[in-house]
């Protein structure tokens, strides 16, 4: 494989079970040949798309994956493809998507092994099915990040703001997604220790029994020692309380309200600016006038 990458990459979606529509095999073949980057990813939901087990499930997926990836190097051989995955399951009493099950981490994590096994690049998601930024998007974004990031995701896509399976988005959404991407980052990250971080002396001085908040190893390090999180609110209950009882919800609200508040739009030169409205006013116009057959 060339190397790669802009991670502007095409999205190239199977239409589960075993099509790919003619608009992506166009994508395909276009990016393809010039170059670029096309993300292979069936779209397979177990119960409706695929058969219901998971074995099934990603037997299917597999096979629909490759099969694009070869039709990118009978076009171009060597073309850049990433393998990508998004499969979950369907709640049988519905028929309606879910995300962040176990079967969805499941299917990421060994999807992750195929990749490498294929030496191949990896995508895959952060999705839930929740209609709102709370406790279940909280757990089912967990269980998808996890998995996608054990099962070694090269590349991230629905990172930030999913709701009700990617019908919608919120703002709050998109702010609680980054505390955890930020915190899985940190997670994930390398780990290094030098002999100061050992803290033999810190150890020695402090007797059985006693604490190291007034220790000078603590005090030179308390402003950067641990994460600081955006969204959790530590304090007691009293204080808490006193504070106006905000839940999750309350201030994932202001952070976004003030993000925006506090935005100042980059410098922009008028002859830019110019520019910009009148594409987009003549792109309004040719699309009001398209036939929508």
């Amino acid at each position: 494989m060339k190397s790669l990458w802009d991670p502007g990459n095409a999205y190239i979606s199977i239409n589960s079970p075993r099509r790919v529509d003619e608009a992506m095999t166009d994508g395909l073949e276009v990016m393809a040949l010039h170059n670029q980057v096309c993300s292979i990813t069936p779209f397979t939901l177990m119960g409706a798309m695929t058969p219901v087990t998971l074995a099934g499930a990603l037997a299917q997926h597999n096979a629909e994956a490759l099969s694009a990836i070869v039709l990118t190097q009978l076009i171009n051989p060597g073309a850049p493809v990433l393998y990508g995955t998004f499969t979950s399951n369907v709640d049988l009493r519905s028929g309606a998507p879910a995300f962040g099950t176990p079967e969805n981490s499941r299917a990421n994590l060994i999807a992750g092994q195929l990749a490498r096994k294929y030496k191949l690049p990896y995508r895959s998601s952060n999705a839930c099915s929740s209609n709102l930024a709370d406790g279940q998007a909280t757990y089912e974004s967990m269980m998808s990040l996890w998995s996608a990031i054990a099962g070694g995701a090269h590349f991230l896509h629905h990172g930030a703001g999913w709701l009700e399976g990617g019908l919608k988005a919120s703002f709050e959404k998109l702010v609680l997604d980054a505390e955890l991407l930020q915190e899985m980052a940190l997670t994930f990250g390398p780990f290094t220790a030098e002999v100061a971080d050992l803290a033999v002396e810190a150890i020695r001085q402090v007797p059985p029994g006693g604490h190291f908040f007034g220790e000078q190893h603590t005090l030179e390090r308390y402003e950067t020692a641990f994460y600081a999180p955006m969204i959790s609110d530590w304090r007691n209950h009293e204080t808490w309380e006193a504070d106006g009882s905000k839940s999750t919800r309350d201030r994932l609200a202001e952070i976004w309200q003030q993000a925006l508040a506090d935005f100042q739009p980059p410098a922009l030169a008028d002859d830019r600016r110019e520019a910009l409205d009148a594409f987009m006013a003549k792109r309004k116009e040719e699309l009001a006038g398209r036939d929508p057959n």
